[in-house]
């Protein structure tokens, strides 16, 4: 017998080679029904795998993200045996699921898979499922595995199977299929009801654009045809809100071939956008005691070789700017912090005089693949709202807790409410790709968790997902959508203190090494903004909008009254824009709707008359006739609900 430890704490025994849908049907036979995935002592297993140990279990169904997972990885396997069916010859690579779906990459040879070739894929892929094959994973030697895909002319498989060691070599099979596989799938074909393509894209083999270019193939599948109906209509929703298609729309931003790809050019609107949430933050910043400061956008290669970036995003970044002085390399700056802690390095200090607040709104680079661009969300220079406190241990715990509350502000002001802390400590597994001592490390990870407890934060913790020098605290929000984003940071080091020898005198009156801490609410300005415009849909809060109002004059009678309605306006600081043209007032009125400008003031003979503006919300109508006045007192109270006090 062995002993199963369930997730509430129970313990139950089961004869050895039990499997997880064994121990489901004991518990209930609902519970059976919809089981599609298990993990046994932290690793996924098949639902049919023998247990021969006592360990954890956890059962997934479709409601858990590891249930989905295995689905659609299973679903990837599905997409994988149609196109061997439909296109004879085809190789394949990888197929994984990924957060909303799957892809296969596949190497078509001559032939071209375009997206009017879907409908017969699905239909292939639905016919597989309904077969109801069971997913069965079998053992591979190593030689075995390299000579069936050697006879098969894949070269993409074999070049995995050499990069693995033997004995731990699987394959998966379902009907007459067969890939390298490790396993997580659910119990068979037949649980996939319904199956979407949804586009296809280039993909270097390996992510090297020496290699060759694949051909990646999404999809996406569910259990139901209701859920996939669901999912499409929210796909449509994305589409609408997409805020490549919004920016253009409203003239905030654009991009130009000559200027380069990844490097976005903001326009007068969309630069006035910034700089509202740049003053936004800088004064609840000013409040909470940070100091502004700036720093160039390159510097000494040397820099970022004593801070380790050099060794993280040497290959990633811009190649080196050289001088006419032989030996001489700058690069353009991947972050800000090696720039932050030499400042705090021009004098010495005192602990009396710490904490430290060095904040700037400082623009890095990256280079990022051109088949990775996406519009504002992943680009190549970009604006951080980067901030660095260099603390005595003593004051950690203060800042880092001060920190959140800053960071829940400024979701707070601009409607994020639905958001889950991501606890993101190192992997114990893989200590070559971070810097520092372990106990360092582990000062930091506790501080991180104590805080999060204190402040009753919603979090959970993700091994591995750690910044290189330090753990960190990411804020995880859902868009209206129910998207997730990992929107702004808070990051403890110990590590880049000890890189640039940061030091301060203490109270002992011997030197002491000071802790520095990262923090970008915001994270990218341009990633911010591209998800705020989603979420929004282009209607940001009142205070952050370009235009606050317009004023629609009935004909050009009006256009000197709505001149001075627009000087009061101005008066009363609220950004407002006349449309005089010769043109109807329901053409002027959806016009104004399609730019979303929040309030419509139409004037006429009777508004001239009596001093008035007749009223209209955006997407809700008219609201009456009132005075300037009254308009004014009205935007200011809208705008006090919506940008809360720091």
């Amino acid at each position: 017998m062995i002993e199963i430890t369930l997730p509430d704490g129970s313990v139950k025994e089961f004869p050895e080679n039990s499997t997880p849908m064994d121990v489901a049907k004991s518990i209930s036979e609902g519970l059976a029904r919809n089981v599609i995935s298990a993990s046994f002592n932290g690793t996924t297993v098949e639902t049919a795998t023998p247990l021969t140990t006592d360990g954890n279990l956890v059962l997934y169904t479709w409601k858990d993200d590891a249930g989905k997972k295995a689905f659609w990885h299973s679903s990837a396997h599905v997409l994988a045996q149609a196109l061997e069916e439909l296109y004879p010859g085809i190789k394949l690579t990888i197929g994984p699921a990924i957060d909303h779906g799957f892809y296969y990459d596949v190497d078509p040879g001559d032939r071209s898979i375009s997206e009017k070739d879907f409908p017969a894929i699905e239909k292939k892929m639905l016919e597989i499922a309904r077969g109801k094959h069971d997913y069965k994973m079998h053992a591979v030697t190593k030689s075995d595995a390299l000579e069936y895909y050697k006879k098969q002319g894949n070269e993409y498989k074999v070049e995995l199977i050499e990069n693995l060691e033997d004995g731990t070599i699987t394959f998966c099979d379902h009907s007459t299929f067969t890939d390298l596989c490790r396993g997580g799938h659910i119990p068979n074909t037949g649980i996939i009801k319904a199956v979407k393509l949804l586009n296809t894209a280039g993909a270097y083999w390996r992510g090297d654009e020496n290699k060759k270019q694949l051909t990646r193939i999404y999809g996406i599948s569910f259990p139901k045809q209701k859920e996939l109906n669901e999912y499409l209509q929210l796909l449509e929703e994305a589409k609408k809100r997409d805020h490549r298609k919004l920016g253009k729309e409203l003239e905030l931003f654009t991009f130009s071939h000559k200027v380069g790809q990844g490097l976005p050019l903001w326009l007068p609107k969309g630069a006035a956008l910034r700089e509202r949430l740049e003053n936004f933050l800088k004064k609840a910043q000013k409040k909470a005691g940070y100091e502004q400061v700036v720093s160039p956008h390159i510097g000494q290669k040397e820099l970022y070789v004593t801070s380790g970036h050099y060794a993280k995003y040497g290959e990633d970044s811009f190649q080196p700017i050289h001088t006419p002085h032989e030996g001489e390399e700058f690069l353009l700056k991947p972050m800000n912090c090696p720039h932050h802690c030499e400042i705090y390095n021009a004098r010495p200090w005192s602990y009396k005089e710490l904490p430290k607040r060095y904040a700037e709104f400082g623009t890095v680079y990256r280079y990022e693949q051109s088949g990775e661009l996406h519009g504002l969300t992943r680009v190549r220079g970009f604006t951080q709202d980067d901030a660095h406190i260099f603390c005595t241990p003593d004051q950690l715990d203060d800042e880092f807790k001060n920190v959140i509350d800053l960071v829940l502000y400024v979701f707070g002001s601009l409607g994020f409410e639905n958001f889950t802390a991501q606890v993101s400590l190192r992997d114990p597994d893989t200590p070559e790709k971070y810097i520092g001592s372990d106990e360092n490390w582990e000062k930091a990870e506790s501080a991180i968790i104590n805080a999060a407890q204190e402040k009753g934060l919603n979090y959970v913790i993700e091994t591995g997902e750690a910044a290189f020098y330090g753990p960190k605290l990411d804020f995880m929000v859902k868009d209206a959508l129910g998207r997730s984003w990992q929107l702004g940071t808070i990051q403890v080091d110990y590590n880049l203190p000890e890189r640039f020898e940061l030091s301060y005198k203490g109270s002992d009156n011997e030197m002491h090494r000071p802790v520095m801490i990262h923090r970008a609410p915001f994270g990218s300005m341009e990633r911010f903004i591209a998800i705020l415009l989603e979420h929004t849909a282009g209607n940001f809060p009142l205070w952050l909008m370009p235009e606050q109002a317009i004023i629609l004059s009935i004909s050009e009678k009006y256009e000197k009254y709505a001149k001075k309605v627009l000087n009061l306006l101005e008066n009363h600081e609220i950004r407002a824009l006349t449309d005089n043209r010769n043109e109807t007032i329901g053409k002027k009125i959806r016009e104004a709707e399609m730019k979303k400008i929040p309030y419509m003031l139409i004037v006429g003979e009777n508004e001239e008359k009596e001093g008035t503006i007749s009223v209209r919300k955006h997407s809700e109508g008219d609201i009456g006739t009132i005075t300037v006045e009254a308009f004014a007192k009205l935007i200011e109270e809208e705008t006090n609900r919506t940008l809360k006090q720091f």
